[in-house]
């Protein structure tokens, strides 16, 4: 079988869900730098579903297929209630948070504490499974506080899979509940890929992805000998270009040679789009941001994009100003494109 047609998982690479960043509008410009990876949401609670303005949480672009919603909650009725909106409204997966330790979730009794409650997530696994056909998958952590447990992990793996869960991306940290921040829980809690590693031996039949840490096509390819799949973050939004050849190098599909220069053009089509429709174009200018890093000028770009004396003026407009203060010293097309 040529390397083209060597079948891969759905979950071989996706981009992490993150609070603010992973809206529509930047699901729609990583989109333009990938057509294979699969993309997440930002964690939508079932009471925002239930109580809130549902089209503002579950709308999305028909192009950003794959995507998945991931949803904040606990209660079996609730989430089964959430997953049928997301079917309803063309997901193709529904992913139940058990990894984030933000204060606010916990007081919600979800994200990562629930970890310390597998029957809990198994409830809530099997009455999504019993409500929608789409995928139903859980992100977690590899534990909770300072316990370095793997019987832990493995447990709560083992009893979620139980109730249908077949697909867990694993966060390769703890989650200390108390005295961290978010954004130190991303960071301080270290790194452990070998328990993830060690999971997918333990169980073979189930799909095992990673996340935590990774920043490099070298890492990606490091990690999918042991594992099933990789899931991105931050780098991935600070760095967007990184995306740029994955469907090529981990896929097998062919090569998209598409420049820096259109990737900016289809964004100005969409925010001119989106302000047509009523929507301010900062609200998408502000995911490509570092469509340019690592090259001369990418600086005076991003202020010029980022000008908020400039938001009255139509997209396009502003795009021409963009590329003017990154002439001087642009770099050839042909480098651009690499």
């Amino acid at each position: 079988m040529p390397p083209s047609a060597t079948p891969h998982s759905p979950w071989r690479l996706s981009i992490a869900p993150m609070m603010d960043w992973t809206d529509r509008h930047c699901r729609y410009f990583h989109r333009q730098l990938t057509q294979r990876t699969r993309l997440y949401t930002e964690m939508v609670t079932t009471g925002a579903l239930l109580h809130g303005d549902v089209p503002r949480h579950l709308d999305f672009n028909a192009e950003e297929h794959p995507v998945a919603l991931q949803l904040g909650g606990s209660e079996p009725h609730d989430l089964a209630h959430a997953a049928k909106l997301a079917e309803r409204w063309g997901y193709d997966e529904v992913n139940l948070n058990c990894g984030c330790p933000s204060e606010r979730v916990q007081r919600g009794a979800f994200g990562a504490c629930l970890m310390a409650e597998p029957d809990t997530v198994a409830d809530g696994v099997k009455a999504m499974r019993d409500a929608v056909s789409i995928a139903v998958t859980v992100k977690h952590r590899i534990g909770i506080d300072r316990t370095e447990s793997y019987e832990f992990v493995r447990d709560f793996v083992g009893q979620v899979s139980e109730a249908g869960c077949e697909v867990f991306m694993v966060h390769a940290r703890n989650a200390w509940l108390k005295g961290l921040s978010p954004k130190e829980n991303r960071e301080v809690p270290p790194l452990r890929y070998e328990t993830v590693y060690r999971l997918k031996r333990d169980f073979p039949d189930l799909t095992i992805c990673l996340n935590g840490g990774v920043t490099d096509e070298a890492q990606i390819a490091g990690h999918l000998a042991h594992i099933d799949g990789v899931m991105v973050g931050r780098e991935a939004y600070h760095n967007p270009w990184l995306m740029s050849q994955w469907d090529e190098r981990f896929f097998g599909a062919p090569a998209r040679r598409r420049e820096r220069a259109e990737v900016e053009q289809r964004m100005v089509d969409y925010m001119e789009r989106c302000v047509s429709a009523g929507d301010p174009w900062g609200r998408v200018a502000r995911h490509m941001l570092g469509l340019w890093n690592g090259l001369p000028g990418a600086r005076r770009w991003r202020q010029v994009w980022s000008d908020h004396r400039l938001k009255h003026m139509p997209p396009r407009e502003v795009a021409v100003q963009a590329s003017q203060a990154r002439e001087p010293l642009r770099t050839p097309a042909a480098e651009l494109a690499r």
